[in-house]
């Protein structure tokens, strides 16, 4: 069987495999063994939410059938974002959690992401017992169970409770303009009413969502609309969330767009000047900007790096003890409240970082000047392995060589989809541009040769 995990859960368009309702319920058998084996002091309940998308609902039923054939009770959030299982499955003791979105992904796709008891995203090792156990024929009698799922109204406001409670004591946001875009996602519902609550003066975009546009020319992958809606309001900052919640990318107050390495730097400086970045060390992916590492440098800040996936991110704060890390793409960790990435955590928690600065955006990220960089998706037929591409790592290495310590090349699959993903960062557009189309050309030339050898 191919590797069904992919560097955010198993990924798909619903009605193939493997989100087929058959294979699907019988992904949530395998799963509630392995859970139950290495979380049997919890309660054997799972809490699952879903995103906006309309295959939720069938997928919820066949997975929910598959994990009650496991022995395991399902108790449905509804709609709410991805890390909100962060907080709800370890504060209620379950044995695990269970999200179905395709994040960033358009409607067509869904998804299915699995968090252990503490909160976490499960570990390679536990999804590779899961994809092992499912090559194995299905125990008689497991995939015939009847479909119980128990509604849990309270989970939202849950959620919502514990995220207004990050806002710092006596931290006002009256009068403070906020514009946010839920990308027609998870957080259409409840990002409005808590800042409102807060005190701040709210437009929103694309927060109706109707099981087909969410993340549509929407959201944080495409906060164009968003930069316009800040300029006319003339807010104070702009926000966009992706479609399951997880990640925010933000607008200054003069609609430029911010992603999440300007985000790291602002809570890294923050923190640092109040003496809360312990181990005074950023954890960031291969794919952080050159001009982040030179900024946190100029600050006398140590960055540890990470593979792409905010679940490494996570393993490498637990493992140097650091508080703060994250992905270019928004997903932000702040240790010290959650173990994964939350948009609408990162959105408090900058807001506030702002408001009490008492300083624009576009002043508090001045410090980093970024880098040129491309990053160019190139659809594969298979991922062929890389060492098994002499002739493109020969273009690679050449163009590391030839830019030497004014860029980069970082080139690697996508987790989720088939695509060759070649990043290059370099002194000036016109050199990564051309670097990036050598690399382009290279790699469809010899992975087409190699994928027609075999």
């Amino acid at each position: 069987m191919k590797t069904l995990f992919g560097t955010d859960g198993i990924r798909g368009i619903v009605g193939h495999w493997p989100l087929t309702p058959a294979f699907v319920q019988r992904i949530g058998a395998v799963a509630g063994r392995v859970l139950i084996q290495h979380h049997g002091h919890r309660k054997k309940c799972v809490l699952m939410v879903r995103d906006t998308r309309a295959s939720g609902p069938l997928l919820e039923r066949a997975l929910s059938k598959g994990l009650n054939g496991s022995g395991l009770c399902v108790w449905d959030g509804g709609i709410l974002p991805t890390p909100a299982l962060s907080r709800l499955v370890p504060h209620r003791r379950f044995v695990a959690g269970v999200v179905l979105s395709a994040s960033h992904n358009p409607a067509e796709f869904n998804g299915i992401k699995f968090f252990g008891s503490q909160g976490t995203k499960l570990p390679d090792t536990l999804e590779r017992q899961i994809e092992q156990q499912l090559e194995s024929p299905e125990k008689e009698g497991s995939l015939l169970s009847s479909l119980t799922v128990r509604k849990d109204p309270s989970a939202p406001g849950e959620y919502l409770k514990f995220i207004r409670s990050t806002w710092p004591h006596r931290l006002l946001l009256d009068g403070y303009s906020i514009v946010l875009d839920c990308a027609n996602g998870s957080n259409s519902f409840i990002a409005a009413d808590l800042f409102r609550s807060l005190g701040a003066r709210v437009h929103v975009l694309s927060n109706k969502p109707d099981g087909f546009n969410i993340n549509r020319a929407c959201g944080a992958l495409h906060p164009q609309a968003l930069s316009r809606e800040v300029r006319r309001q003339k807010a104070d900052i702009g926000i966009a969330f992706d479609g399951d919640g997880d990640r925010a990318i933000f607008v200054d107050e003069q609609g430029h767009v911010r992603d999440g390495d300007a985000t790291l730097l602002m809570a890294a400086r923050y923190l640092k000047e109040h003496g809360r970045l312990k181990k005074n060390t950023v954890v960031l992916t291969v794919m952080a900007n050159l001009g982040l590492r030179r900024a946190l440098g100029a600050l006398g800040i140590r960055f540890e790096e990470t593979p792409v996936g905010d679940k490494y991110v996570w393993r490498r704060l637990e493992e140097t003890g650091a508080v703060l890390g994250g992905e270019q793409s928004g997903h932000v960790i702040f240790r010290e409240h959650l173990p994964s990435g939350d948009g609408l955590l990162t959105a408090v928690q900058v807001t506030a970082i702002l408001r009490a600065a008492r300083s624009p955006m576009s002043a508090l990220s001045s410090l980093m000047v970024r880098y040129p960089q491309i990053l160019e998706n190139v659809r594969v037929e298979k991922r062929v392995p890389l060492e098994d591409l002499p002739q493109f790592m020969a273009g690679v290495r050449r163009i590391e060589k030839e830019l030497g310590l004014f860029g980069r090349v970082v080139v690697r699959y996508s987790g989720t989809e088939p695509l060759l993903r070649i990043m290059v960062e370099g002194p000036d557009w016109t050199t990564v541009q051309r670097h990036v189309d050598c690399l382009r050309r290279l790699s469809q030339r010899e992975t087409a040769a190699s994928v027609k050898d075999r």
